[in-house]
């Protein structure tokens, strides 16, 4: 009985283990996931080489023939697709793919012009609750402000559970209290999109072997409780996959011996913003 119940509490210490490292260190479970399956991982097929982007950009880049290019550096930046199904505002079926950014946390509307949510990475990071959403979900809607009293009306809610939420949002720095109205707290919020990517491109597979991947911020665990809670009780995630998206180190030499890097999304052909790249 005893070698039983020790048996039981390994076996529990190793599942929480496996956990705690899929939530807190989704790297680690990448790069173990790495080493079990294969020795390629997937990624978008680049539309732009880096000398592409380097010589539409040059005046800009370039300010005078003092300044050089050095050799780009390409990298692959962590992504997670999801295919779903939802239900539209006209009340049928929809069925597509999502592509979520696994560093900045947001989703990607579209892969034409990369156009991104603004808002999701701050509901992750605050561990949102559902009612939570809720009241979220409806300030984005409704242009991102409400008094008390519309957000009662709207939410059918009970005085103390509303209470409750309001200032749970705020204590999480998601709303603030502008005169009589709550607003999100955020600059041009993007959050009360259509759950779908358009995208029109295709995956290739590329060997591990050095190949410089970036390490995710963000857990697959995290995108699905967050998609699960914000995209309503039809939203449901049939599969998803771990992909990566080319982009370009390009690096200046400056005459005084300082350089300046730059990143380049290798399918819009867009600069990449420094914010987007902290890990």
């Amino acid at each position: 009985m005893i070698r039983i119940l020790s048996s039981l509490a390994t076996l529990a210490s190793i599942s929480y283990g496996a956990y705690y490292i899929s939530v807190q260190h989704p790297e680690v479970k990448a790069k173990v996931m790495d080493i079990v399956y294969s020795g390629n991982f997937h990624t978008l097929e680049a539309r732009l080489s880096a000398k592409q982007i380097m010589e539409a950009n040059r005046r800009r880049l370039l300010k005078d023939d003092r300044h050089h290019f050095l050799e780009p550096v390409t990298l692959y930046s962590p992504y997670l697709l999801l295919e779903i199904k939802y239900t539209r505002p006209d009340l049928t079926t929809g069925e597509g793919i999502i592509l979520w950014d696994l560093i900045d946390g947001e989703m990607v509307m579209n892969t034409e012009g990369w156009d991104k949510t603004h808002g999701y990475a701050d509901c992750i990071k605050a561990r949102l609750t559902k009612n939570e959403f809720k009241v979220i979900n409806l300030l984005a809607e409704r242009g991102g402000a409400l008094d008390r009293g519309a957000l009662a009306k709207i939410l059918s809610a009970e005085n103390e559970t509303l209470d409750k939420v309001i200032e749970s949002c705020r204590k999480k720095k998601l709303i603030v209290l502008t005169g009589n109205q709550y607003r999100l707290h955020l600059r041009s919020p993007k959050i009360s999109v259509i759950p779908e990517t358009a995208i029109d491109d295709h995956l290739v597979t590329k060997s591990l072997k050095n190949a410089q991947r970036l390490s995710q911020r963000f857990s697959e665990w995290q995108i699905r409780q967050l998609a699960e809670s914000t995209f309503g009780t039809d939203f449901a995630i049939r599969s998803t996959l771990n992909v990566y998206l080319p982009i370009y180190n390009i690096t200046i030499g400056n005459p005084d011996g300082t350089f300046h890097t730059s990143y380049w999304n290798a399918i819009s052909g867009k600069e990449i913003p420094f914010s987007s790249m902290i890990e």
